[in-house]
């Protein structure tokens, strides 16, 4: 017989009655980042992101995760939009000054099509430069946080942090990642928690 407390959840599993896993615990306000925030809103999520720029220790919840993930792309979709934006117009304006030039040959003669290159128009030169320079300054920006969220979500998930160089593995280590991250969280993470 077991020494459960509750018959209707055990602690413990036993045959043919149903299991209650472990209560996981999470910060109880928004201002506690010692503990990871589940079900946090968009501006928590940001608010923590930014707090805890740096912080490899301790777990970071799926919503806090992927709120931040959001963020991040939302703020580089501008510079994207400028660099996609400059090479299509560098693209087709190149091409359209495509010109034609003849070799003479003793036996024969050939044609070759000279165009400038996308940088070499003037409108979409600025708007790719501009656009890769804030790509390069926002990749400076949140590497370390990214990195540092990226770690804490692995364990939330009760993975270690090195986990995240799975995703150096060429084709299939991104997916590998994407999938960690998709995971629930489990109890057994609470042991990457600070000792208080």
């Amino acid at each position: 017989m077991s020494s459960n407390t509750t018959p209707e959840y055990p602690a413990t599993p036993t045959y043919g009655q149903p299991y209650a896993p472990a209560p996981i615990r999470g910060a109880a306000s928004p201002e506690d980042l010692t503990l990871p925030l589940y079900g946090a809103t968009f501006p928590q999520a940001i608010k923590r992101y930014l707090r805890k720029y740096a912080t490899f220790t301790g777990r970071a919840s799926r919503s806090e995760y992927w709120w931040a993930t959001l963020f991040v792309f939302l703020v580089a979709l501008i510079p994207n939009i400028l660099f996609i934006t400059g090479v299509v117009i560098g693209s087709v304006s190149a091409a359209a000054q495509r010109e034609p030039v003849v070799f003479d040959g003793i036996t024969s003669s050939k044609t070759y099509y000279t165009q400038p290159g996308i940088l070499e128009i003037p409108g979409a030169a600025p708007l790719i430069l501009t656009g890769l320079v804030l790509l390069g300054l926002i990749w400076l920006a949140t590497i370390v946080p990214n990195l540092a969220i990226a770690w804490r979500r692995l364990h939330d998930a009760n993975f270690p942090g090195p986990f995240y160089f799975l995703s150096l593995i060429p084709s299939v280590g991104g997916l590998i990642l994407f999938v960690l991250f998709l995971l629930p969280s489990k109890p057994e993470g609470q042991r990457f928690d600070l000792a208080r």
